[in-house]
């Protein structure tokens, strides 16, 4: 089967810096920490009193109240961006063929704040008084589902659940679906809003979450004083499409995604396997799917995630996979900025990505100060910085040992 090529029409963003995707990277572009105090609920008493949330987020702005009424906020998430993507890319379902156009959005936890609101309920007014809306507001796959609805694309719909690598197994898979001949373009990404109690005092029990107070030293990748990684939320979109499908509408292209690899540690389930083997495995293969050679890659949006174990790993696999050339590229981490959304920071790391290459510019690793030897490579320290990019990549590695590579070429004629 001939390979077709993938292209990237269309963005849409809602992140702890911003309510779209241009406003997302600008804040990027302009080192603008999204961490703060949690405000969706009184963490009094707790150990983490930090987190990366959406800021002014109104679904009234995407969808009638009866529709927000219905959806968990990672649904809400998923609309809002899901209509901007196709609004950015100026793409009309009417002018297509909807049965060769699918959705894939991945979401790790789904609407866990509807279970814990509903789980009160019923104990205290009986398990048969829960609302009917329960399971269909709170199952992982009812973004790609309300997704799927509000564009009538009535291809494949389907949710990778692979933790912190869900959205860019997302992206890749579409990526393959599409260049494999099976569709014609793919709205796919991640999503997520579990800045809840539970979650909270869960990644908090299993010592994942930073306990820091000052915000400009809670998420702080590859950095020596790291201490565990801030939670996030937000969603992240993008509109591919097959090449010919684009130019046929004048699209404007972003980048084109050339490479895809996914791995699975098989080794523990949360930590990352010490040498990270596993990742530098999926960074390989994505290489070698894209036709392209390490020498070829100027820019890596890291994992990154300000965890000891990560960090040191990722650097590993970096080194392991692209030799001394590791120390010529860049790797920054951007969750210094919008802490780490889970299910949804693969794909809003892709965006960042295509637009790394769209613009020519390489976001910082902020709040970078202290160096750590494990981490010794150019993590464009705060403050990020023009450059020309022709091949980059973005890593995504999530607890079960799932790990995702996907490599973005920029876009040429």
């Amino acid at each position: 089967m001939d390979r077709r090529r993938v292209v990237i029409t269309g963005l849409g963003a809602v992140t702890p810096v911003g309510l779209s995707a241009g406003e997302s990277w600008q804040a990027v572009k302009d080192g603008v920490c999204g961490i703060a105090p949690i405000t969706q609920f009184d963490s009094t008493g707790m150990k983490v009193h930090l987190a990366a949330e959406v800021k002014g987020f109104d679904p009234a702005n995407y969808m009638t109240r009866p529709e927000a009424k219905h959806m968990g906020r990672f649904t809400q998430f998923a609309v809002a961006c899901a209509k901007e993507a196709l609004a950015d890319a100026a793409f009309a379902p009417a002018q297509a063929d909807l049965d060769r156009c699918g959705v894939i959005i991945s979401s790790g936890i789904g609407g866990l704040s509807i279970t814990e609101n509903e789980h009160d309920r019923g104990k205290e007014k009986g398990w048969d008084r829960v609302s009917p809306f329960y399971i269909p507001m709170g199952i992982c796959n009812m973004a790609a589902g309300q997704v799927a609805i509000l564009s009538g694309f009535k291809g494949m719909c389907s949710c990778p659940v692979t933790a912190c690598a869900g959205g860019t197994n997302a992206v890749g898979d579409a990526f393959h679906y599409i260049r494999d001949g099976y569709a014609d373009a793919m709205l796919c990404g991640g999503t997520e809003a579990s800045v809840t109690p539970l979650a909270i005092g869960g990644f908090t029990s299993m010592k994942a979450l930073t306990q820091a107070e000052d915000p400009a030293r809670a998420s702080i990748p590859f950095d020596g004083e790291r201490s565990g990684f801030v939670l996030g939320e937000g969603a992240g979109m993008l509109l591919l499409e097959e090449l010919g499908h684009a130019l046929a509408r004048n699209a404007r292209i972003y980048a084109e995604v050339v490479g895809y690899g996914a791995t699975c540690d098989a080794y523990h389930m949360t930590a990352p396997q010490p040498d990270g083997s596993g990742g530098a495995k999926a960074m390989a293969l994505a290489l070698a799917d894209g036709g392209a050679a390490p020498e070829d890659v100027d820019y890596i949006n890291a994992h990154g995630t300000s965890t000891h174990l990560n960090d040191a790993g990722e650097t590993a696999a970096v080194k392991t996979v692209f030799g001394s050339h590791a120390y010529k590229l860049a790797m920054s981490s951007t969750k210094s900025m919008t802490g780490h959304m889970l299910g949804a920071a693969g794909a809003v790391e892709a965006i960042f990505t295509a637009l790394s290459l769209y613009d020519g510019f390489l976001p910082a690793t902020i709040h970078y100060r202290t160096p750590d030897p494990a981490c010794d490579l150019d993590v464009v320290p705060n403050q990020g910085r023009s450059a020309e990019i022709r091949y980059a990549m973005s890593n995504s590695l999530g607890f079960g040992g799932h790990n995702g590579s996907l490599l973005l070429k920029k876009w040429e004629a």
